[in-house]
């Protein structure tokens, strides 16, 4: 049996749509970002603005072995992702000074994103 459909309402001449339970889908490029004081931080570039840029979906790499740049990290991935400590994921942080704002290949994010969640 499928779910019925759910219709707009109008409540005082004001249409409400429902909004989908679905997560959105990310939007922009995914990046690797290197800041002056907040460190290293890999996700979806959703807006820059000089030394400003905000990311979606974003995890802050603290840690990482098999990589010695962050060219190498963005580029190539990560060859030890067992032994890195990379937060959970957030859903969006905004990051001031940034230094260098370093495109992924598919290969790395991929990595990056299956990297196990680390807590201290």
């Amino acid at each position: 049996m499928s779910k019925p459909e759910i219709a707009d309402i109008v409540i005082n001449g004001v249409t409400y749509t429902k909004k989908s339970s679905e997560p959105e889908t990310p939007k922009g490029d995914y990046v690797v970002i290197r800041t002056y004081s907040a460190g290293v931080h890999a996700g979806y570039l959703k807006k820059e603005d000089g030394k400003e840029v905000v990311l979606t979906n974003t995890r802050r790499l603290w840690q990482w072995q098999g990589a010695s740049t962050l060219s190498q990290v963005a580029g190539a991935g990560i060859s030890k992702p067992e032994d890195c400590k990379f937060p959970a994921a957030i859903a969006e942080v905004r990051l001031k000074d940034v230094i260098e704002v370093i495109p992924c290949t598919e290969k790395a994010k991929a990595i990056i994103q299956g990297v196990k969640e680390w807590e201290s």
